[in-house]
């Protein structure tokens, strides 16, 4: 299976920091990060798409971030 998962956070070092350990734990990018401005906090927030080829068998109980 091909596993997916969706990174968001404010446009910080954090989410930075996210997307690297998902690189680093074998997930690579899919597509381009997206921003948008979230107005009522007053801050941008980023979102990255990542993918993970897995032997796992999918089922909605399994923890993507385990993987």
């Amino acid at each position: 299976m091909i596993a997916y998962r969706l990174l968001t956070n404010d446009d910080s070092s954090e989410f930075c920091h996210r997307v690297t350990e998902a690189l680093s734990l074998g997930w690579e990018l899919y597509g381009d990060t997206q921003y948008a401005y979230d107005e009522k906090r007053g801050v941008m927030r980023c979102a990255q798409a990542v993918i993970k080829k897995s032997s796992e068998i999918y089922s909605n109980k399994l923890k993507l971030s385990n993987l």
